[in-house]
């Protein structure tokens, strides 16, 4: 069974930046892809980006795109996002997930299925 728990969320005013982390428990963290997703009160949870199990694929939304980077990190089990020049926009609880088969690369949700808690981000204008 694999764990994820995220860290390095808070309360930021726009144009700050921030690093997320995902720390995961389980074999095998270094053959899947990881990805992540934000959901915003009342709307539905969405992608943000994804790194395949090498670090070669990476896929951005249109919207972080030369804001937001993600990275891993696979002899630590770790994923990270970092968030630079943040919005108000961006304000959302961020879910770290990874994917559902090995060798596997997606951006959608059924691609992923195992999901962090999440952690909040807030940037104030």
């Amino acid at each position: 069974q694999v764990e994820l728990v995220e860290s390095g969320g808070g309360l930021v005013q726009a144009g700050d930046s921030l690093r997320l982390s995902c720390a995961a428990s389980g074999r095998f963290f270094g053959s899947f892809t990881m990805g992540w997703f934000r959901q915003a009160p009342g709307k539905e949870r969405e992608f943000v980006a994804a790194i395949s199990w090498t670090g070669d694929t990476k896929s951005y939304a249109d919207s972080v795109k030369g804001r937001f980077s993600i990275s891993r990190d696979n002899a630590k089990t770790t994923a990270y996002l970092q968030m630079n020049s943040l919005k108000p926009e961006d304000t959302a609880v961020y879910y770290c997930a990874k994917g559902n088969y090995r060798g596997s690369y997606g951006r959608d949700k059924t691609d992923f299925g195992s999901w962090g808690q999440g952690t909040q981000v807030t940037v104030s204008s």
